[in-house]
């Protein structure tokens, strides 16, 4: 796939938490850009893990504090590492690094997930969303059209894996997978709540966070603590979500949606409430099915419908990898990006 000009340098800066899909992504972009031939400048706040992931395939980033308004240093060693650098073009990935991007010969690009404040974007000639209403969103906000652009993210593609199930979800139990931070956004309160109406079935819930406690008591206080498993981040989810029979997305806030995305890839039937993202991605019993947000009822019902109905489970599964080939597999989203860099010019 080297393509493209072996000169064509490009900086990425993130300052993003250790966990999350943005920071997920980040790696992933920035480790498949480097195998493709760019050459990358990570700058990433300090974090041992993923300056070691990223050390380990020949990349060499910048580890810098990324502090708060007493941080008069950052802003200054991004200066000088892009000077040095010479990047075609400098992304800023979401607000706090978009603060901290100086301006400079190279194209700076602010990189959206969501819907963020656009004051920390002043310094940025363009912005890039990662969805087709995020960048509907910006033009709203009075950005101008031709400096909005969309850039989808690639998942995580599973080929090969041999599926396992956790040995505490007994063999013959209809499995549910859920992913993500254990923040009330992720509206993993509703998916326990529906869990309630689904019989025998049991759910794993992969992932951290401060709504932890909240979300144990409740589960305790439904009498459902044998049927929900919460162990914490699951550093390779690809076998148990190879095992699972469903994916569910009970987000109430999800701008993207990676999960559904990483559903999509493994050919796994997904449900999703109808936030943001999963609304963009799914066509309603094409490739997948949507539930009002915070009704745990009709989500119920949509997981029992795919678990009693195993031809259109599998329908609808095929048709969400057909859109992850088509839309968002790692080789078409990275020849989107690579054409966006090669072309995109400073303000």
């Amino acid at each position: 796939m080297n393509d493209q000009p072996a000169a064509l340098r490009i900086a990425h800066v993130m300052a993003g938490a250790a966990n999350g899909g943005a920071e997920l992504f980040y790696e992933r972009l920035c480790i498949a850009q480097h195998e493709q031939g760019l050459n990358i400048l990570p700058i990433i706040r300090k974090n041992s893990e993923r300056y070691q992931l990223l050390s380990s395939v020949g990349l060499k980033p910048l580890e810098l504090p990324f502090g708060g308004k007493m941080d008069w240093t950052t802003g200054r060693k991004i200066g000088q590492a892009l000077k040095q650098f010479a990047p075609r073009v400098s992304i800023a990935w979401m607000n706090r690094a978009a603060q901290f991007m100086p301006v400079g010969d190279w194209v700076s690009v602010g990189r959206l997930g969501g819907f963020y404040d656009l004051k920390y974007y002043k310094n940025c000639d363009h912005l890039v969303g990662n969805t087709k209403g995020i960048v509907k969103w910006l033009k709203e906000q009075g950005w101008p059209e031709d400096r909005a652009h969309y850039v989808p993210n690639f998942a995580r593609d599973f080929p090969n894996v041999t599926p396992k199930r956790p040995e505490y979800i007994p063999v013959n139990a209809p499995f549910l997978l859920a992913l993500g931070r254990l923040h009330k956004n992720k509206g993993f309160d509703v998916l326990i709540k529906a869990m309630t109406m689904l019989k025998d079935v049991h759910l794993l819930i992969a992932g951290e966070g401060e709504e932890r406690a909240n979300l144990e008591n409740l589960v305790r206080s439904l009498d459902i603590a044998d049927r929900v498993h919460m162990p914490g981040w699951v550093h390779d989810i690809s076998q148990v979500l190879g095992a699972c029979d469903v994916l569910v997305c009970s987000s109430r806030h999800e701008p993207l949606g990676n999960v559904v995305l990483e559903g999509f890839a493994a050919t796994k039937p997904v449900v999703s409430m109808a936030s943001q993202g999963p609304v963009e991605l799914i066509t309603q019993e094409h490739n997948g099915l949507l539930s009002p947000l915070e009704d745990d009822v009709l989500l119920a019902q949509s997981i029992q419908k795919l678990l009693d109905q195993p031809e259109f489970s599998q329908k609808i599964a095929t048709a969400g990898r057909q859109k992850f080939e088509q839309e968002f597999s790692k080789q078409t989203v990275l020849q989107a990006w690579l054409s966006f860099l090669n072309t995109v010019e400073k303000v």
